[in-house]
């Protein structure tokens, strides 16, 4: 279940409003902080995940609304600021993946089929946040605009943004798919694994067999021969 986001919204929305352009790399900080803060101590989940995120969008909207030095570079870090946490994110899940692989879990387990899942969407879910951060910057900047409303610099900060990552992706999107990509070799590893011990059980006692049957031969050609024994000595 959803909780509440673990961090200061006013204090968020705040930096927002003080930002310069000069200054956006100093909010990208703040944004992957807060970010991140709301993440801790709760579950990884999507939709946690789409829940912060849009908490994190709507600060940045309701802020910059209110800061004449509102640019697409503040939008562009506020955006990067995010994908960073979310790289975070990834990083948490690829070592609890990894534990669990080298404890002999089955990654084709339904909950970790999820995790993999979710891994993969993990990029498609910040691009969904930033689409909806042009639509929510349309009503912060005035709340009684329509969805189709145009000319907003707001707005169009957002899908320019939008549009670059479009083109160019995420970190967090390309360490998200490289972890999926390895943790799948890593599960083929560990079923071929499995099969080479299953193959190496298979011929030990393939051997203890052959030398089982070995014995009993063994012990045939003896009785075989004693009988013959008795029969020459008798002659």
């Amino acid at each position: 279940m959803a909780t509440k986001p673990a961090f200061d919204a006013d204090a968020l929305i705040t930096q927002f409003e003080t930002a310069s352009a000069a200054g956006s790399a100093k909010l990208r900080q703040a944004v992957t902080d807060a970010t991140l803060q709301a993440l801790q101590g709760r579950e990884l989940s999507l939709k946690n995940i789409r829940a912060v995120l849009g908490t994190v969008t709507q600060a940045a909207n309701t802020g910059l609304a209110k800061n004449p030095a509102m640019s697409e570079a503040m939008i562009d870090q506020t955006v990067a600021g995010m994908d960073e946490a979310l790289l975070k994110a990834v990083d948490a899940h690829r070592v609890a993946l990894e534990k669990l692989a080298a404890q002999g879990a089955d990654l084709r387990e339904k909950h970790l089929k999820k995790a993999l899942s979710d891994l993969d969407k993990m990029e498609d879910t910040l691009l969904e946040t930033v689409k909806k951060g042009a639509a929510g910057a349309l009503s912060a900047a005035n709340p009684m605009a329509g969805a189709m409303a145009a000319g907003n610099p707001m707005a169009d900060a957002w899908n320019q943004v939008l549009d670059k990552m479009n083109a160019g992706g995420t970190l967090s999107g390309a360490k998200a798919a490289s972890t999926v990509e390895d943790m799948m070799a890593q599960m083929q590893t560990a079923m071929r694994d499995s099969r080479a011990a299953g193959l190496r059980a298979a011929t030990a006692l393939a051997e203890s067999y052959t030398a089982m049957v070995s014995g009993v031969l063994i012990g045939m050609a003896d009785a075989m021969r004693a009988p013959a024994a008795k029969k020459t000595a008798k002659k």
